[in-house]
């Protein structure tokens, strides 16, 4: 009677195979690969917007044609989702970095998450005001104003590269240092992580391909932990 209680309590189980710290180290993984490869296509596609030194003529060409259309897309699709992506591995990382430490430091760990949260405030804002032409030729039929089609798209950059990248390397500075001081993750990355971050706080311009930077950062990040995965056994209690 005994044997075939426990087999039956055995059965009510639910199944687990998957330990918090190995579930986590992938949920995380995953959503800074998605996230990344986003901002990545976002990056290129924004890169096509014509710059402050577009004549009239190349403004009004571009976004009265088919090309603006890209833009629209960008800004109502892949950067939404691209901020929701980030917001979720900001998360899911704190989680694994809590599931992975005997203590965690709860005053990097806070100013961790609340540099995500302003760094997607700052990439919405960014994305809005890049995009914000484009929509209104789409959709609204508005005329377009050469000087106000090279206004926004700097007010955007501005928002991105200046702002928010400044918030950017906070992140990478408390994840490298949370991660350095449990050794998560592997010395030289993390000795990485603080050149970056130095490199997107004290780096001061509006070339997009510094936006780069940040999104490479986060996939090289989402590797490593898939890697790390590889090291933590399925049978972890």
């Amino acid at each position: 009677m005994k044997l075939a209680a426990a087999e039956e309590a055995r059965a009510l189980a639910p199944s687990d195979p998957d330990p918090p710290p190995r579930r986590a180290a992938i949920l995380t993984a995953w959503l800074g690969v998605i996230q990344g490869v986003l901002l990545l296509v976002s990056a290129w596609l924004l890169s096509r917007v014509p710059g402050p030194k577009s004549s009239d003529a190349e403004l009004v060409e571009f976004y009265t044609s088919e090309a603006s259309q890209v833009i629209v897309v960008v800004g109502l699709y892949l950067m939404p989702f691209a901020a929701i992506a980030f917001l979720w591995f900001a998360v899911a990382l704190r989680m694994w970095v809590a599931r992975s430490t005997v203590k965690l430091d709860v005053l990097l760990s806070n100013v961790q998450l609340v540099s995500a949260i302003v760094f997607i405030t700052l990439f919405l804002a960014g994305a809005a005001a890049s995009t914000v032409l484009a929509v209104s030729v789409e959709f609204m039929e508005a005329p377009l104003d050469p000087a106000t089609a090279r206004l926004f798209p700097q007010f955007g950059s501005s928002l991105l590269l200046v702002f928010g990248m400044r918030m950017a390397a906070m992140f990478v500075f408390t994840t490298s240092r949370i991660a350095g001081s449990h050794r998560l993750l592997p010395r030289w990355f993390v000795w990485a992580g603080y050149v970056v971050g130095l490199f997107l706080l004290l780096v001061a311009t509006l070339s997009k391909w510094l936006f780069l930077v940040f999104p490479v950062w986060i996939l090289v990040l989402s590797v490593l932990l898939l890697l790390k995965v590889r090291r933590i056994p399925s049978s972890q209690p």
